[in-house]
């Protein structure tokens, strides 16, 4: 008994060790093969997902300066719209000024 104790105890943290280790390794390797290599900018860049159900889900998909909204599903995708690109800055500085004005809109319109 003490004999596969003193097994467990080497080998347990050695295999988990090993197990990390290529995780690390493939998180690496992925980062270098999905960039194309070193210092090479992306042409496609995927911004923002929504998930609309379990087998469905929106997706803004960034391409030559183009934003395309996507829908993507188990038999494929499908195009949705396609716009400019804005930089994300304006976008959330727009989103924001527009909840403000709904919020103040809101309070303006049915006094309490």
């Amino acid at each position: 008994m003490g004999w596969y104790l003193l097994k467990l105890a080497i080998l347990l943290p050695l295999i988990a060790g090993m197990i990390w280790g290529s995780l690390k390794l493939a998180k690496k390797l992925q980062a270098q093969v999905g960039a194309g290599g070193e210092g090479r900018q992306r042409t496609i860049k995927v911004v923002e997902t929504m998930m609309l159900s379990p087998g469905q889900r929106l997706a803004v998909i960034e391409y030559n300066g183009r934003d395309i909204l996507v829908a993507s599903s188990k038999a494929g995708f499908t195009w949705l719209a396609e716009c400019a690109a804005q930089s994300r800055t304006q976008a959330k500085t727009k989103a924001r000024s527009e909840a403000q004005f709904l919020a103040d809109l809101d309070e303006d319109s049915f006094p309490q």
